[in-house]
């Protein structure tokens, strides 16, 4: 099974941006170079709450908690409960 990171990596490259080519890390900035647009949040969330097996209350997530895959786990870890 893959990581987290390089599966919501993998996510985002083939579904949200739809070139999967493109070069992204756990550090490429997503949604502050416009790369991704609001509208795809709401899909990443779903993605991240699957890979990390949580939930999370979108109310307690900002668009900077996502900007890039390494704040999308740590938003997670911090606002994530464990599904049952």
């Amino acid at each position: 099974m893959a990581e987290p990171a390089e599966e919501l990596i993998d996510y985002i490259r083939r579904e949200l941006v739809r070139r999967p080519e493109m070069q992204i890390d756990s550090d490429t900035p997503l949604v502050s170079s416009g790369l991704i647009d609001s509208f795809s949040l709401v899909d990443i969330l779903c993605k991240l709450e699957e890979v990390t097996n949580t939930r999370i209350a979108a109310s307690k997530v900002q668009p900077k908690d996502m900007d890039t895959v390494r704040l999308m786990l740590a938003t997670a870890e911090r606002v994530g409960r464990p599904r049952k």
